[in-house]
């Protein structure tokens, strides 16, 4: 499924009303009577009666009193606020106000209204609805809005937003000024970014996808750029195990990197490798190290290759790195390298010389920082694992300005060396260099811990073994991951989960989603509830 910005929901939006020619009011009445079921369900569930409608004077607010019209049909005691005068309230909001006081309803504008009085409705509530704001907010949040959402967070009642909690950006998931604590919000059309990206993805709460009758026509003309990698896209990426396979047929990973206290690193990522299905997997790392890994990874070859004094690959491993690279199907090139300068200077003329498909990670992506300019353009299958401080570094930026808007610092990265770049954090973004990008939907705060990145990177590298593409080997794999983790958590708590583990699991995992046992991030809802 799509995840759109504001603009490209607007564009599909404006095309279904002057195109195919369903009146915006028709769209409106769907959105409203779908967000009212769900709230419908959540009372029912609550035992609940006493619900407070909040609504803007724009098309969030007529989706909310269509909402308020279908509740208080139902049974429901709505009481609707209106952050405006009704005389702000036009097109086709206004239809939809005129039809809710057509019904009996009363509408309670902000001029007319005691703070003590709006606070004294939202303490009685069993549910607020947020119909304040849609998709378009681009600034702050100010005057009677900002007021009234600090008074909906500060009442600490349950909480539907109408498609985006009021104060989140749609396109970033960024706060602006303040922002609604939704429980449930139910999005109209197609997802937004918002409600995957930075803190709106906590403050969405559990989403629900209304399909308000936006035509699959109109949707398919417009294909948006991002997509949310789900359990239905996942499963179709799954590589085949031939009944007649043999070990060669999976592909033979090399996984090349550790170095004095890390060699755990290149551990974990052979590992991850082996339980994401490559056929034969080989660890390189400085001479001294070796017996170490050959003890650890018994179903693992090993490589010694020339090292520092310190014990870390040397610029010396080079031609005999190479050499194994070129032998094996995918080089994993990283985990725990260190940032010795002479590492670094390997990682940068292993990554120029090596004709072969490559994953870089870690301390191998580190060693470019500054000579981002040289950065091969490969023709080659390539992927780039940065987290966020790595995905800084190499674009000269803030992290707080990677983690500002993840999508476009992937994409930049991703045109800039001509590769797939997967952005580690918080709902992963995997980008191609064609403009595409990919958001995950599985993962959390079980994965916070160390080791987990090694074991991603050599999921990636064991998938693009076994022939996938650049993108489907990253996605399916940050999908994978991510959901190793959230089945762990199911049964324990959210600390505790060792990248050890979560490796052991992935054949489980890719049971689970291939049984259809693994369900999507979000509830779809039709035109008809």
């Amino acid at each position: 499924m799509y995840a759109v910005t504001a603009a490209e929901m607007q564009a599909m939006d404006r095309e279904t009303i002057d195109t195919v020619g369903l009146p915006g009011v028709v769209l409106m009445e769907h959105a409203g009577t779908l967000a009212a079921a769900a709230a419908l369900a959540w009372l029912e569930e609550a035992r609940g009666r006493q619900v407070v409608v909040l609504c803007g004077t724009g098309n969030n607010g007529g989706d909310g009193f269509v909402l308020a019209r279908h509740l208080r049909a139902a049974g429901a005691e709505v009481a609707v606020f209106l952050a405006g005068h009704p005389t702000d309230v036009g097109g086709d909001a206004h239809t939809h106000m005129q039809a809710w006081c057509g019904v009996g309803g009363a509408v309670h504008a902000a001029s007319e209204i005691t703070g003590k009085r709006l606070a004294e409705a939202l303490a009685d509530a069993d549910l607020v609805v947020d119909a304040l704001l849609g998709t378009g907010l681009s600034k702050p949040l100010k005057g009677t809005i900002a007021a009234w959402v600090g008074q909906v967070n500060k009442a600490a009642r349950p909480v539907l937003a109408m498609d985006l909690p009021s104060g989140i950006h749609a396109d970033t998931g960024q706060v602006l000024g303040a922002a609604v604590r939704a429980d449930l919000t139910v999005t109209f059309g197609l997802p937004k970014r918002g409600h995957f990206l930075g803190p709106g993805l906590a403050l969405s709460g559990r989403l629900v996808v209304a399909d308000i009758g936006i035509p699959a026509a109109v949707v398919q003309r417009a294909d948006p750029p991002l997509q949310l990698i789900t359990a239905e896209v996942a499963r179709g990426w799954l590589p085949d195990r031939p009944a007649d396979a043999h070990k060669g047929t999976f592909g033979h990973v090399l996984v090349a990197g550790g170095g004095t206290g890390m060699t755990g690193a290149v551990v974990l990522a052979a590992t991850g490798a082996l339980k994401a299905g490559a056929g034969l997997v080989t660890a390189a790392v400085p001479a001294r190290f070796q017996p170490v890994v050959a003890t650890r990874l018994t179903e693992v070859m090993t490589l010694a290759l020339p090292e520092t004094a310190d014990g870390h690959l040397a610029a010396a491993a080079g031609p005999d790195l190479l050499s194994a690279a070129r032998e094996r199907s995918v080089t994993v090139f990283g985990p725990g390298l260190s940032r010795d300068a002479e590492s670094f200077r390997l990682a940068r003329e292993f990554v120029t010389a090596l004709d072969g498909p490559l994953v870089l990670d870690a301390d191998g992506l580190n060693a470019w920082e500054g000579h981002m300019p040289q950065f091969p353009k490969r023709p080659l299958p390539t992927v780039l694992t940065p987290h966020p401080g790595e995905m800084a570094r190499l674009l000269g930026v803030t992290t707080d300005a990677v983690q500002a808007d993840r999508v476009a610092a992937a994409l930049q990265l991703a045109r800039e060396v001509e590769a797939v770049v997967v952005l580690k954090g918080a709902q992963t973004v995997v980008a191609d260099p064609f403009g595409k990008s990919w958001i995950n939907t599985t993962g959390g705060p079980a994965l916070a811990t160390g080791g987990t990145g090694d074991v991603l990177a050599g999921m990636i590298g064991a998938l693009l073994a076994q022939g996938l593409a650049a993108v489907e080997a990253a996605a399916l794999a940050v999908y994978l991951h991510g959901l190793a983790a959230d089945l762990w958590a199911e049964t324990h708590h959210p600390a505790g989960l060792a990248a050890g583990e979560l490796a052991r699991r992935l054949p489980a995992t890719c049971k689970r989603l291939l049984d259809g046992e693994v369900p999507e991030p979000f509830l779809c809802a039709g035109p008809l509830g």
